[in-house]
């Protein structure tokens, strides 16, 4: 099975912290008030909530967003992008295992970049690589290597699944270096999918998430697109 893996990527948030707007203004508010916990939070409105949010972030004040978390369910995405995932260590991963797990031959899944795709020839190339590595895999299976050692003839392509949580500070620098136009393809389409997600939880926590040229300007310097990034809506 070969497929480009945008069109079949799936990024799903599966669960979060509840009102975690709310969450993060009770906890700056605490910081700086002299009442009760329970006064505090009956004192917040809405429009206090979205106040207060707008103004840590603001002023950089980015701790208490560690107290909210959301967690995503991926697949349909390559091991290549998710060694790249795993870099944000400030996160929780739990990942399909390739030593438990035995690829079956009739649905052997791989990602096909489009720089290759489009290809002809290349393409052709690639796709029989990957037959003729499956081929590999299932022989070694078959007489009796384990699939922890079989696993090796792999190649990064394979398609992978994983289960990926963070808490809000996080998020936003995954977003801020993931989300850029000089992000790997595939781990930009990931950022973006999950950025769409968590702005229809929280808009004001997420509301600058993106790439640095979002809210100012790009650091990559001579390194720069020169095209400021498109923000997620």
């Amino acid at each position: 099975m070969f497929y480009y893996g945008v069109e079949l990527m799936e990024v799903k948030l599966i669960n979060y912290t509840r009102d975690p707007e709310y969450l993060v203004a009770k906890s700056a508010r605490l910081c700086y008030s002299a009442m009760n916990i329970k006064d505090l939070s009956e004192s917040l409105t809405p429009e206090k909530v979205k106040m207060l949010v707008e103004k840590i972030i603001g002023l950089g004040h980015y701790s208490v967003l560690e107290h909210v978390t959301f967690t995503f369910a991926i697949e349909g995405i390559s091991r290549v992008t998710t060694h790249q995932l795993v870099r944000h260590r400030m996160a929780s991963f739990s990942q399909q295992s390739q030593r438990y797990v035995k690829l079956r031959s009739e649905d052997f899944p791989y990602i096909t970049p489009k720089s290759i795709e489009k290809n002809e020839d290349l393409c052709r190339i690639y796709q029989n690589t990957i037959k003729e590595l499956d081929r590999i895999y299932h022989e070694f299976i078959n007489k009796g290597i384990l699939s922890e050692d079989a696993r090796y003839i792999l190649p990064q392509a394979v398609a992978t699944k994983v289960i990926f949580t963070a808490n809000a500070r996080e998020l936003l620098h995954v977003f801020n270096l993931r989300c850029c136009n000089r992000a790997q393809w595939e781990i930009r389409a990931v950022a973006k999918k999950m950025l769409e997600k968590v702005k229809k939880i929280a808009p004001n926590i997420f509301k600058k998430g993106g790439p640095p040229c979002v809210s100012g300007k790009c650091p990559e310097g001579e390194l720069s697109c020169g095209n400021p990034w498109t923000r997620v809506k």
